[in-house]
């Protein structure tokens, strides 16, 4: 109950400092000099965080399906041998910070969404294909077996059973993924992105504490509801699977 009352209050909040900015800027003027002002107003802060939002969704989308495809691929007989390979791919994105990513791939790709897109893609596969492959390879056997007896295909058996089996903890990696995205993609404003991280640079470069602390508020707050949506999805899938075993 507590827990259903902090999201609601944390949705609340967010839902108003986004809609209202300018009613909370007594509560931001202490943090100014000079006569700043202390709410971001080049852009509008429920736009900007739009503009966030479908950027990380998009990312982790992206390296939810590829992680995933490649955790599946490398469990499968006829793929094992590729999990090295697999391995050593996803863990590039970990390898190099997303600035240098973002240094690479600016010249090839020009200012934008779409540097700071394949930063966080590469940046948010790992999570995703080692939680997928720790999921698909600690089953139970007796189930795994279970499903064999009863004449199911490979195929059959990855979709009916193993994949169901596996989907909390795939979940979790996802939601690793999103968390991480959705802070990392502040960077993207260095290259042109419209994300959050141009109110919290705008107020680095004007020594203005407000816009900083308004864009981290803002960025934090999303993080927690987004980390809360996924654990809520990752024990409805873990329910789901106890009624399925209590059956």
């Amino acid at each position: 109950m507590r827990g259903q009352l902090a999201f609601g209050a944390a949705v609340l909040f967010l839902a108003l400092f986004l809609l209202s900015p300018q009613s909370f800027a007594p509560l931001l003027a202490p943090l100014t000099r000079n006569g700043a002002p202390p709410v971001y107003t080049q852009t509008s802060l429920l736009s900007l965080t739009a503009s966030h939002l479908a950027l990380v969704a998009a990312a982790v989308l992206a390296s939810s399906a590829v992680g995933i495809g490649l955790g599946i691929l490398v469990t499968r007989p006829s793929g094992r041998e590729f999990l090295p390979l697999a391995r050593t791919f996803t863990a590039v994105g970990q390898t190099f910070p997303p600035v240098a990513v973002l240094a690479l791939a600016v010249p090839i790709l020009g200012f934008g969404a779409r540097p700071t897109l394949i930063a966080l893609f590469l940046y948010g596969l790992l999570p995703v294909f080692e939680n997928t492959l720790t999921g698909l390879t600690t089953l139970p056997p007796e189930v795994t077996e279970a499903a064999r007896g009863m004449g199911m295909t490979p195929r059959q058996r990855l979709w009916r059973v193993e994949m169901p089996l596996a989907l909390p903890i795939i979940l979790a990696g996802v939601r690793l993924t999103a968390v991480i995205s959705l802070g990392t993609a502040t960077i993207g404003s260095t290259v042109a992105a419209h994300t959050l991280g141009e109110v919290i640079i705008a107020g680095l470069l004007s020594s203005n504490t407000a816009f900083v602390v308004q864009g981290g508020l803002i960025v934090g707050l999303l993080a927690i509801l987004i980390y809360d949506v996924f654990q809520r999805l990752e024990r409805a899938a873990a329910r789901r699977i106890g009624l399925i075993r209590g059956a």
